[in-house]
């Protein structure tokens, strides 16, 4: 009878799991300051619809699009049905940096994340329309970037996050097109110390932003987020830092975006 048995319930409970699946939306969204038109990934849980929800936006790095977390962090999206919040995936550009680059009207991408992108979101999405119900994570030019958006515009966003995050671009002046949206250092230095994240911790009001930082130690972002880790604890700033074995690849952030998650509905739950 109990031989019988099993193999129906684990029937059942394969049909129940595969039922609660997290719906992957791929939506067009306008920006007005770039001029274009870009895409957006929307992952709903799977009881969407029943109340306003907290929203994490993520990321992507250098030379990826809208659609990476989705193919290369292959099942991550279970955390919308775990967590009961949208994440949104939007396009960064190839190489925008989110910053609003005063060199490429192209790439606006800081108007774009933290003002229509969110303006778009809200609008159509039940979402919680307040800081306590939005955070902002990413990898690599996306950890700058969510931490550097989230910095400049603490109204928006309550939680930010960066795994392998470019949190420091100086030491690397020649590298992945960003003197194409700042100007060389060398011609530009002020840009690049006003833009570059760990020069903008004095932005920071106490206690009015959670941070999560995560990088592994092979990583050739590691030193500079070692220092931004030293640079907060001797300005009294609360964050989680963590580090482990692991370099600047997938399997890194597939594991990196699972802590970020519990992080983020951490932040959530608190009244």
């Amino acid at each position: 009878m109990k031989k019988a048995f099993l193999p129906f319930l684990l029937h059942f409970l394969f049909i129940y799991s595969a039922s609660l699946a997290a719906v992957v939306d791929t939506v067009d969204v306008y920006s007005a300051s770039m001029k274009k038109t870009l895409k957006t990934v929307v992952i709903r849980p799977d009881n969407y619809g029943s109340a306003e929800l907290p929203v994490v936006y993520l990321l992507h790095g250098y030379s990826g699009n809208h659609a990476d977390w989705i193919k290369k962090a292959v099942g991550f999206q279970k955390a919308a049905d775990q967590y009961n919040v949208l994440i949104v995936c939007p396009d960064g550009g190839f190489s925008s940096w989110y910053w609003d680059s005063p060199v490429d009207k192209q790439s606006q991408y800081e108007t774009y994340i933290s003002k229509e992108l969110v303006a778009f979101v809200d609008g159509k999405y039940k979402t919680i329309k307040d800081k306590k119900g939005r955070a902002i994570t990413g990898l690599s030019m996306g950890g700058h970037g969510a931490l550097y958006l989230a910095f400049k515009h603490q109204d928006v966003f309550g939680a930010a996050g960066s795994m392998s995050g470019g949190v420091d671009i100086r030491p690397f002046p020649n590298n992945w097109d960003m003197a194409k949206r700042l100007g060389t250092y060398a011609q530009q230095p002020e840009r690049w110390e006003e833009n570059t994240v760990i020069n903008m911790l004095h932005l920071l009001t106490p206690n009015n932003l959670a941070i999560i930082i995560d990088c592994g130690t092979d990583d050739f972002f590691f030193r500079v987020n070692e220092k931004l880790h030293e640079q907060l604890l001797y300005r009294n700033i609360p964050h989680d830092y963590i580090t482990r074995p692991g370099a600047h690849n997938w399997p890194y952030w597939t594991n990196a975006i699972q802590f970020q998650m519990l992080f983020m509905s951490n932040f959530f739950s608190k009244k």
